[in-house]
């Protein structure tokens, strides 16, 4: 099926492109109405499910073939639309727990955790799938393809991979009734650079009750 007769708007709901589009779309619209701020008490429940479908489409389009442009220069997109205020909002929405620590390379050794925020996270995943979403309203599919699978791979989905972790772990900490290191001094601008237990320092703990009431999780 060609990009003209996809844009037309006769479009397959069988399609590879179609559906990774749909899934795309939803996830923004989700998190944005999330951000709103009009049910905290669902908040980190419905970002998890969000992150947990969205890596189905990032699976998706990882495990298919390369996907080839059909223009060898990516055709200028103007402006990127500002997503200060999604990710302000979410920085209020998911203070007690918004910064965590990860590790970006899994396969290089002795690789420090760094400090992250699920704010700045959800923000840069957003980025990333308008920008193909852009070329995939526009009409050129096998452009809006291509973007998803390529910055799949270098950007966004393992920024929500280490997004998803993250919720599940908040998740699973609450349900199990364990504590919940405090991450509130940590510093998203320093790098750990030693293996020294840099958590174990921060001062105090915040329990799991006294978070479960606010983003709307429960104990066992």
């Amino acid at each position: 099926m060609s990009d003209a007769t996809l844009h037309a708007g006769h479009q397959d709901p069988d399609d590879f492109v179609v559906q990774i589009a749909d899934q795309i779309e939803s996830f923004i619209v989700a998190v944005t109405e999330v951000a709103k701020g009009d049910e905290p008490d669902s908040a980190v429940p419905f970002l998890l499910l969000e992150f947990s479908q969205l890596l189905l489409a990032g699976g998706r389009l990882g495990a298919h073939e390369d996907i080839v442009p059909d223009e060898r220069y990516e055709p200028d997109l103007g402006p990127e639309p500002d997503v200060d205020e999604l990710r302000e909002r979410f920085a209020v929405l998911l203070d007690p727990v918004d910064v965590y620590s990860e590790v970006f390379e899994p396969y290089e050794p002795r690789k420090a955790p760094v400090p992250s925020r699920i704010s700045d996270d959800i923000a840069g995943v957003v980025t990333d799938l308008r920008h193909g979403l852009a070329h995939y309203r526009a009409g050129r599919v096998t452009e809006a393809l291509w973007w998803w699978q390529f910055s799949y791979f270098t950007s966004w989905g393992s920024t929500a991979s280490a997004t998803l972790r993250a919720l599940q772990s908040l998740v699973a900490h609450v349900r199990m009734d364990q504590p919940l290191p405090a991450l509130d001094g940590l510093d998203t601008d320093q790098d750990l650079t030693t293996e020294d237990d840099a958590l174990a320092e921060e001062a105090g703990q915040v329990m799991a009750e006294e978070i479960a009431g606010p983003l709307g999780l429960r104990g066992a």
